[in-house]
């Protein structure tokens, strides 16, 4: 199944599911427990996920660990890129407003 990397990324748990592996692999059990959630339940967002081309699985002898691939989400940059001035604009907008109520 593959999945579009912006409908994997809409899925809270999913982005939960990518910040943890930040750290580095982790297998399939750990991450479920990560949540409040069934076991195949979180499966189902590692499928997902796995479908977006966003983690990849290795088998090590019983258990499934789970590898960030952040290819993807360079898509999700390019997309975001022309966007962010408004950020920048926001954020000194913020920083305005703090230096005058708190200098």
């Amino acid at each position: 199944m593959t999945t579009d990397v912006f409908s994997a990324l809409a899925n809270p748990v999913r982005r939960q599911l990518l910040d943890s592996l930040r750290e580095g692999p982790r297998a399939a059990g750990e991450l479920a427990g990560l949540f409040s959630l069934s076991r195949p339940a979180v499966s189902e967002h590692l499928q997902v996920l796995r479908g977006a081309g966003l983690v990849r699985e290795e088998p090590r002898g019983r258990h499934r660990y789970y590898h960030l691939q952040a290819q993807p989400l360079a898509e999700v940059g390019q997309w975001l890129h022309p966007y962010e001035h408004f950020w920048r604009e926001r954020l000194r907008s913020l920083r305005d407003t703090l230096d005058k109520e708190f200098p």
